[in-house]
């Protein structure tokens, strides 16, 4: 049973639905599908970590419904990639931008 104050601290916490949380990604998985020798599966690697790092400020500062479409876009060909999602929300972003 919830006492008056554990109901106040957990009221209290910030509300973060789960689908507005960063997607995780198999990057492993992206780069192997792109095929090549291993200097350009590492390379791939990087990138996608690189996008990945990047992404946690623009994906903030975008709307769910740029946050959604860009993450069903990525998602379509069965591999999911950061720097994909990443180019997705910075074009949605530049374009909200040129509409202000």
């Amino acid at each position: 049973m919830f006492h008056t104050i554990q109901f106040l601290l957990f009221a209290s916490l910030p509300f973060i639905p789960i689908a507005d949380s960063l997607p995780k990604f198999d990057a492993a998985a992206e780069c192997r599908s792109e095929g090549g020798t291993a200097a350009i599966q590492q390379r791939c690697a990087a990138d996608e970590a690189q996008a990945r790092d990047q992404l946690s400020p623009v994906w903030s500062q975008s709307s769910t419904a740029e946050r959604s479409s860009c993450t069903q876009e990525t998602r379509m060909d069965g591999t999911p990639s950061y720097v994909e999602l990443l180019t997705c929300l910075e074009m949605d972003r530049d374009v909200r931008k040129m509409h202000e």
